[in-house]
């Protein structure tokens, strides 16, 4: 399927307390998915509802509306006609009442173009099997949600063995309930025998027990792959580390090539990032300071991902400081940073130092900035295009770990093999001088460091 020519209708559903700014920033954050996906957004729709749980979550003007785009017939076609529990039928006519009551807004105020119809509809909110079922019945196109999107998109970025594998757990948890719904598998009656259910499996039975007996071997995969990323990074405990934590697409992969001159994948898409990624500062530091990227969060962010994402945050987790880059030019920035705090919350990462970075301060003017620093007087400003504001960071990252430093003297004697390496390593030398008892050094070092060289020497 050639996704390049693919068009789509955005729908957004604003529930109430719900400003409708927020809901057109979930909107364009969707549009921005959906770019990434190398869809065309041709249209908005949005309505108020009181909630999402309906058959068809929009109302039946609205859904009308939509076909208009599709093509569709706007109305669900007639379905086996099952009898309903009184307490169905009563939660069914207080919907039906709820839906008089409703009041429609527009974002993309818009007429239809001639000719231009929707490929694909995405809501921008979670859709239940039968929900997917009824709107694509209605629509005559594929329906998806936001969880669908991001969840696409992760495959599609997914690079080292265990990004794949923790985004094919995910993506199979999603598929597992819309088996029938979606059409996949008749509902014929397998043959029974070892190992059936009764007279036999249906088709979707089999589908569903096939996906558990998969996602169980994808779990055995990726706990052996995680064992080994927790060896490397056990053997970076004594390290000083910092992780880049932050929403998708905020700059913490340039911020990382900035830092480190290593050629991390950068690019003006969401999610462009998936597996964490360390290198030292450049030029290397002493002590030798170790930068991550980790993955970007975003809203609404599908629990399973969070889920089958755990181990790559424990880089962050095993972190020395946390620096939270944000886009300070995204009015929406607040918010994302209370997403990227919750998310990192649940890993239990939030009472590690942190400092807030306000990332592509060039594109602000001065008086937005002089706002900003009453607001986030702590905060550090940067522009990854300023070699000054880089230079600044680097110092101040420096500042972070020398803090717990203290200076200290030492004389090697010039027949002790070895010594000046390991201190050069994991001290920073002030000073150096030589006399006849040997090489006399002024650093700056943690005591265990001073300790452990002192022992191992003999100085």
């Amino acid at each position: 399927m050639d996704t390049n020519s693919k068009k789509a209708l955005l729908v957004g559903v604003q529930l109430p307390k719900v400003p409708e700014i927020e809901l057109q920033g979930s909107l364009a954050e969707l549009q921005r998915l959906v770019h990434t996906l190398g869809y065309e957004t041709v249209g908005m729709l949005t309505q108020k509802r009181s909630g999402t749980s309906g058959a068809l979550v929009l109302g039946e003007g609205k859904l009308r509306e939509l076909a208009k785009w599709t093509g569709g017939p706007g109305v669900v076609a007639s379905q086996v006609i099952r009898k309903k529990t009184k307490a169905a039928e009563r939660l069914e006519e207080e919907a039906i009442v709820g839906e008089d009551d409703e009041e429609e807004i527009i974002v993309e105020n818009s007429p239809l173009p001639d000719g231009a119809t929707a490929d694909v509809v995405i809501f921008d909110c979670d859709l239940s099997p039968s929900q997917l079922r009824n709107l694509e019945s209605a629509a005559g196109v594929t329906v998806l949600d936001r969880t669908g999107v991001i969840i696409e998109i992760f495959s599609r970025h997914a690079r080292t063995p265990a990004a794949k594998l923790q985004v094919e757990i995910a993506r199979l948890n999603y598929m597992a309930p819309r088996i029938r719904e979606t059409g996949g598998g008749a509902s014929d009656r397998q043959g029974g025998g070892v190992g059936g259910k009764g007279a036999g499996e249906s088709s979707q039975e089999l589908d569903r027990r096939h996906i558990r007996d998969r996602i169980k071997e994808l779990k055995t995969e990726l706990e052996s792959v995680q064992k080994e990323s927790s060896v490397r990074r056990s053997r970076r405990t004594k390290e000083n580390a910092v992780a880049l934590v932050g929403y998708t697409n905020a700059g913490k992969s340039s911020l990382m090539r900035a830092m480190t001159g290593s050629e991390v994948l950068v690019a003006d898409k969401l999610f462009a990032t998936l597996d964490t990624t360390v290198r030292p500062l450049y030029p290397e530091s002493v002590p030798k300071v170790l930068l991550s990227d980790t993955v970007g969060f975003i809203k609404k962010l599908p629990h399973d991902l969070v889920a089958s994402f755990h181990s790559t945050l424990e880089e962050a987790l095993n972190a020395n400081l946390l620096l939270f880059v944000v886009d300070s030019s995204d009015p929406t920035f607040r918010s994302q940073l209370q997403v990227t705090r919750e998310v990192l919350g649940e890993i239990g990462a939030l009472d590690l130092p942190s400092k807030i970075i306000l990332n592509k301060r060039d594109r602000l003017s001065e008086s937005e900035v002089e706002s900003l620093r009453q607001e986030f007087p702590e905060a550090i400003f940067l522009s990854t295009r300023n070699p000054d504001d880089l230079k600044s960071l680097r110092e101040t990252l420096l500042r972070f770990f020398e803090k717990d430093m203290q200076d200290a003297e030492l004389v090697i004697p010039y027949q002790v093999q070895g010594a000046i390496g390991e201190i050069r390593r994991v001290m920073r030398v002030l000073e150096e001088t030589y006399d006849e008892r040997g090489v006399k050094l002024k650093v700056r070092a943690r005591m265990e460091d001073l300790q452990r060289v002192k022992s191992k020497f003999s100085l």
